[in-house]
């Protein structure tokens, strides 16, 4: 059954062209476009999925963000890991529910949520502190205060040391991740997995240079490329835009001692 849209509920607003636009609902409130406004009361209530006109006689279509939509549009401090590279991360960092991750470079909290979503225990480490905050805002934005249990922060440097024991993971978005290598070695339990995000390869071929000299195996480097595809009748084609190169993505265990 569905459920009613909620005062105080984020919603997604997309138009005929595409165009994506993040709301919070909030009464006696207004939305304005360049093609009109529509009250927030006209959509609190309502279901997902329901047709609106504006002012201007324009379309608008009211969906519950989805974790794509709301890493592309919300507020950020720092460049963001992208959607499709979380999905790689979440894949080759074998991120479980209960799982113990390390995250270091938390940035604006993308790849936060997504490991928080995959249900993740996760203690962040970032330098900056308004980037930890804006992070905070962002994973409780759209996952709710409740997450916070489960999400916690410092203002630490992962170069110098890891204060924790026992992890299941540990991932990284950091410029030098090859730093943290014999941190992350005292503080994983055997078979556990460190992950990189790198935007160069120089940094992924640093990086694994560093795990061969343990103790380390079963390193893997992977680069996503995203083309969407135009379907419409007989005419199939790919994209004539696609999200190409953005990042690296490393992984390997940590062996036994």
């Amino acid at each position: 059954m569905s459920r009613a849209l909620q005062d105080g509920e984020l919603v997604l607003l997309t138009d005929r062209k595409g165009r994506r636009y993040l709301v919070t609902l909030a009464e006696g409130q207004q939305f304005h476009t360049h093609a009109g406004s529509v009250s927030h009361d006209a959509l609190i209530g309502g279901t997902e999925g329901m047709q609106v006109r504006t002012s201007r006689n324009a379309e608008l279509t009211i969906w519950r963000p989805t974790l794509r939509d709301y890493v592309l549009k919300m507020p950020r401090g720092a460049q963001v890991v992208y959607p499709k590279d979380s999905a790689a991360i979440l894949m080759l960092a074998d991120v479980f529910p209960g799982a113990r991750v390390l995250e270091s470079g938390v940035g604006s909290g993308a790849l936060s949520i997504s490991l928080l979503r995959a249900g993740a225990t996760v203690l962040g480490y970032e330098i900056r502190e308004d980037f930890a905050q804006q992070a905070m805002e962002n994973v409780t934005g759209f996952l709710g205060s409740e997450v916070a249990e489960r999400y916690h922060t410092e203002i630490r440097d992962c170069y110098q040391g890891i204060d924790a024991t026992g992890l299941d993971r540990v991932v990284l978005d950091l410029p030098e991740p090859w730093q943290v290598v014999p941190h992350a070695a005292a503080s994983l339990h055997p078979g556990g997995i460190l992950a990189a995000y790198t935007p160069s390869i120089v940094q992924a071929a640093q990086l694994r240079e560093a795990c061969e000299a343990g103790p380390w195996a079963g390193a893997s480097t992977v680069e996503i490329l995203h083309r969407g595809w135009h379907i419409k009748g007989d005419a199939v084609r790919p994209e004539h835009r696609m999200v190409g190169h953005t990042g690296f993505v490393t992984a390997v265990r940590r062996l036994a001692d």
